[in-house]
């Protein structure tokens, strides 16, 4: 999901302040308090998800755009391979992912953001969870996939993106799979990548490679679901969420 589509900044002065430098001790404690909740929530409502995928990308592209589209195939695509679909929850690729999930008869998820202009969740959610922080709200979109699915978004999708690459790169999840689905808008980047942190050998090649470029939503979820059955004794199809619920690992 990309949240930069509006153009604006927080205006919660409360969240300002939190992240200006040091506060009265009690107030920094009331909000850390009010981050371990929001965790604690996240974790209790999205604990039975199952197997999911998480979608990021651009909250911009409109109903006619190639790229809502292609979300929704994707969307389509993973829920009849059994997985359930995460998102920000948000319109644009969100909206068609979930959309593509919900038309195939698959679960979908939505993990929205509190903003000063609200960003209304899209109406094809199976559940929404809301969030005050942006980081928790990734923690959430992180912890319960098996995968990502990454397509043509802003200064928000590139946060998401190289915030899972570094998460693997440092091996603090493991080496889910991450596509990049769009070749026309992901090639460049990953050729940028290439030239100039490789060639300063700021990154490695295994670094690199853990980022997979493809064209199709059946390419797309072709290698999510070969990894997922292979690394994580999934199952294919509806039987896939059953076995997770149930342990069958």
């Amino acid at each position: 999901m990309d949240d930069t589509q509006w153009g604006i900044v927080t205006r919660n002065e409360g969240e300002r302040r939190f992240l200006s430098g040091p506060q009265p001790r009690g107030i920094e404690f009331r909000r850390a308090l009010h981050i371990f909740w929001e965790l604690l929530r996240g974790f209790r409502e999205l604990h039975f998800a199952g197997p999911c995928v998480t979608v990021f990308g651009s909250a911009r592209f409109g109903i006619d755009h190639r790229y809502y589209g292609l979300a929704r195939e994707v969307g389509g695509a993973l829920a009849r391979a059994g997985f359930t679909v995460m998102t920000g929850g948000g319109p644009g690729i969100m909206e068609g992912a979930n959309r593509g999930a919900r038309e195939a008869g698959g679960r979908s998820l939505g993990c929205n953001i509190e903003l000063p202009l609200e960003q209304k969740p899209n109406p094809y959610l199976d559940k929404m969870v809301e969030f005050h922080h942006f980081f928790v709200r990734k923690v959430m979109l992180v912890k319960y996939s098996y995968a990502f699915v990454v397509m043509p978004g802003g200064y928000g999708t590139l946060d998401e993106l190289f915030e899972v690459a570094v998460l693997i790169q440092t091996g603090k999840i493991k080496d889910f799979p991450v596509v990049l689905l769009g070749g026309d808008f992901w090639n460049p980047i990953v050729e940028q990548l290439r030239t100039t942190l490789l060639g300063h050998r700021t990154i490695d090649p295994a670094d690199l490679a853990t980022l997979h470029v493809v064209d199709s939503a059946a390419e797309a979820v072709a290698g999510i679901r070969e990894r997922a059955m292979k690394q994580f004794g999934l199952t294919e199809g509806p039987r896939m969420r059953r076995r997770w619920l149930l342990g069958e690992r």
